[in-house]
């Protein structure tokens, strides 16, 4: 038997980061650049999306915009914020739906779910409470039917009351949703419309509905596709599917007999070695990556939900980093911030910005700065500040505020040497 292909961890990081959107667009296929609030960067972003399959949701904006435009923003200079938020739209391909938690979608994955609204006809967490409540979900089904779109804001009437005001309502609506009967058509300013999904999804697509047999493949082969190299937790991780290990190790094999994917072994050092999975192509990308030396005096801020940042500890394994988030602390008890920005520089994770916009004043607040190399607020070296500073100035173009003060100090933050 051949013996698995091992690689190091600054192969799989770099692999990561190229997979991730992160590198020069030689190394990641990717676009690098999007000008301008047309087609052109809308479509920059959908390709964005479609390289890891989702694009995740979520409704903290503290830092001047939320977690899927800050995806798209540290991957597309010159991507304007506000599409970020716009994307979802009737007659995009997108679909919305739970991912890897609420996400944005290609279109095309839209029938590989239909495992997950099956299973959902009975909610995970509230049981069969469409069943429970059949008068008051065929009612909701005739609003919708009968008056179009409706947003949640519309169900609760002009008197506060309404629909909304039945407690179980937006259970219900959400059950519908997730078990498939009702879709989200779009969103404004970040309120979501719910359709029937016969109006929402084009006929051809809601045709195609995979078994689970046939959707697994499909998904862990499109996960691997956004992350290079990982491992089956990982995967499973990427598209939240829990109690299915039997499943997937069928659906990993099936992959490997067809020479998709192949098993991998990462090398930790110190005898530590763990297995994983890397497609054909991409272990090759990771051998040409070994002579890549990415620019270490340049930043971007990334997400605290990026997806090459949120399972906690593969981020720890390739960059010696511990990705955390504080927003659940007590203000006492939190040691960076509320919701720090970690901030790449090269292929390293060189520190973390708590940032607060202020859309008033036009400002952009830094709470905090943390060196990663310092492990304190102090300044750096001379490159990390620069990359602070680099992504910084990006970013607050990105957004569209200028920087204030740092929280404490007496002088302007422009130089990222703040103690």
């Amino acid at each position: 038997m051949t013996s698995p292909p091992i690689l190091d961890a600054h192969d799989v990081r770099r692999l990561a980061l190229a997979r991730g959107g992160l590198l020069r667009p030689k190394w990641t296929g990717l676009p690098e650049r999007a000008t301008g609030r047309g087609r052109r960067a809308r479509r920059a972003a959908l390709t964005i999306l479609d390289r890891f399959g989702y694009l995740q949701l979520d409704t903290v904006s503290i830092a001047g915009a939320r977690s899927h435009t800050l995806v798209l923003l540290s991957r597309l200079e010159g991507f304007p914020a506000e599409l970020g938020e716009a994307l979802l739209q009737p007659g995009e391909p997108l679909f919305e739906y739970w991912g890897h938690q609420a996400s944005w979608m290609p279109m095309d994955l839209y029938p590989v779910f239909a495992f997950r609204r099956r299973r959902f006809r009975r909610h995970p967490w509230w049981g069969d409470i469409i069943g429970a409540h059949r008068t008051l979900s065929r009612d909701i089904l005739g609003r919708i039917r009968k008056e179009g779109p409706l947003r949640s804001a519309d169900l609760e009437g002009k008197d506060g009351g309404g629909w909304w005001a039945h407690k179980p309502a937006k259970k219900v609506v959400s059950a519908l949703w997730s078990s498939g009967r009702l879709a989200v058509r779009e969103r404004r300013n970040f309120q979501r419309s719910f359709d029937l999904a016969e109006r929402v999804i084009p006929p051809e697509v809601r045709g195609k509905d995979y078994s689970t047999a046939r959707a697994l493949p499909v998904l862990l082969l499109r996960a691997l596709e956004g992350h290079g190299w990982a491992t089956t937790g990982t995967l499973a991780a990427t598209w939240q599917l829990r109690n299915m290990r039997q499943e997937i190790t069928s659906a990993l094999k099936q992959l490997a007999g067809e020479k998709r994917v192949l098993p991998c072994v990462l090398d930790e050092g110190s005898g530590r070695r763990v297995r994983g999975w890397v497609r054909p192509e991409d272990l090759a990308l990771a051998h040409r990556l070994r002579r890549v030396r990415p620019r270490r005096d340049r930043g971007v801020l990334l997400s605290p939900f990026d997806p090459v940042l949120w399972d906690r500890k593969r981020v720890r394994r390739l960059f010696d980093f511990d990705q955390i988030l504080e927003i659940f602390k007590p203000a006492p008890e939190r040691v960076y911030g509320y919701y720090c920005l970690p901030v790449l520089a090269g292929e390293n994770l060189i520190g973390r910005v708590d940032l607060k916009a202020d859309r008033r004043r036009g400002h952009l607040e830094i709470l905090s700065l943390r060196y990663e190399s310092t492990g304190t607020a102090r300044a750096g070296s001379a490159e990390e500040r620069a990359a602070v500073e680099s992504a910084l100035e990006r970013y607050e173009g990105a957004v569209g505020l200028r920087r204030g003060r740092v929280a404490g100090a007496g002088r302007p933050a422009r130089t990222g040497s703040w103690g």
